[in-house]
């Protein structure tokens, strides 16, 4: 089983998030990339609760790279996508 290397933070109901993971999927397999919800909260510690929202708020979907951190910023195409992952 891959590891997960990315992250692409979503939301339910987002359709610009739905069209970003089809995206993300046809450069990346289903196991190296999770979608983490901004709203899912549940799992948090009381202090963390809400950071994504804060954070992801008003740009998602946003597609984060876990090896260096580096963040893909929607609205992003089929080339942005290929140069973020060189």
């Amino acid at each position: 089983m891959q590891q997960e290397q990315y992250y692409l933070y979503s939301s339910v109901g987002c359709h610009l998030c739905e069209q970003a993971l089809q995206l993300c999927l046809t450069q990346l397999s289903s196991g190296q990339i999770r979608v983490v919800d901004i709203l899912d909260d549940d799992d948090k510690e009381p202090e963390q609760k809400g950071s994504l929202y804060d954070k992801y708020g008003v740009s998602i979907p946003v597609l984060k790279c876990l090896a260096n951190d580096r963040e893909l910023f929607w609205p992003f195409d089929e080339l942005a996508l290929q140069e973020f992952l060189a």
